[in-house]
């Protein structure tokens, strides 16, 4: 139904993503390294719901509505670049932040931690782009019902994406702490992270609509 080559393309692309540093990776090492770990592992869970209404919805034809309204993935674009652009800003600014040097947040129940962890992906430009105008490249019409390769395909990024968020929960106290007692370093990954960041945003605005993207 799949190809080999599709499900590889989007694993790449699902790797890369999750580990350019963006929305859900600043709020998870936020989360982890004020609340703990538990903390943590309930915000993922927000992220992974986020995850799978992107998957339904991709499932049920969302890039078919962008290419009917070509309006519509212009203003998603234009606001995830702006975002974008609004992160670099609070990471390069004289005493800005960055995802492994978070500041203090208040101790939220459970149930909050889960729906900002929804809220912080599904607002989340990178995630977004991926299914509305990257996926469906993947995807092709002579291999069956393109609403069960969006589900392979859809699934095989978020298998890789909560896999490598686990890791970022369980160890962001310890990369903290080692950027921490690391000045240079930390002012380092400040500056990467600012850079990817506004690689990302410039990338949105001169993509291609998903109509162009998916012929």
């Amino acid at each position: 139904m799949v190809s080999g080559n599709a499900i590889a393309g989007i694993a790449v692309i699902a790797l890369g993503l999750v580990l350019t540093p963006g929305p859900n990776m600043i709020y998870l090492v936020s989360r982890s390294v004020t609340q703990g770990r538990r903390a943590g592992l309930v915000s993922l869970l927000g992220v992974a719901a986020g995850f799978l209404v992107y998957l339904g919805a991709a499932a049920a034809g969302l890039a078919t509505v962008f290419v009917a309204v070509p309006a519509a993935f212009t203003v998603l674009k234009l606001t995830g670049a702006a975002y974008l652009l609004y992160l670099v800003w609070r990471t390069v600014r004289p005493g800005g932040t960055n995802a492994f040097a978070p500041g203090e947040l208040p101790v939220d129940s459970p149930w909050r931690l889960f729906t900002m962890g929804l809220v912080t992906n599904l607002l989340n430009p990178k995630i977004a782009v991926l299914y509305v105008s990257l996926l469906p490249q993947f995807i092709d019409s002579h291999r069956g019902s393109i609403a069960a390769q969006s589900l392979v395909l859809g699934g095989t990024q978020i298998v890789i994406a909560l896999t490598v968020n686990t890791l970022i929960v369980v160890f962001g106290g310890a990369i903290a702490s080692f950027l921490g007692a690391r000045p240079s370093w930390l002012r380092l990954q400040r500056y990467f992270m600012g850079a990817v960041l506004g690689a990302l945003a410039v990338g949105l605005v001169v993509d291609r609509s998903p109509a162009s993207a998916s012929r």
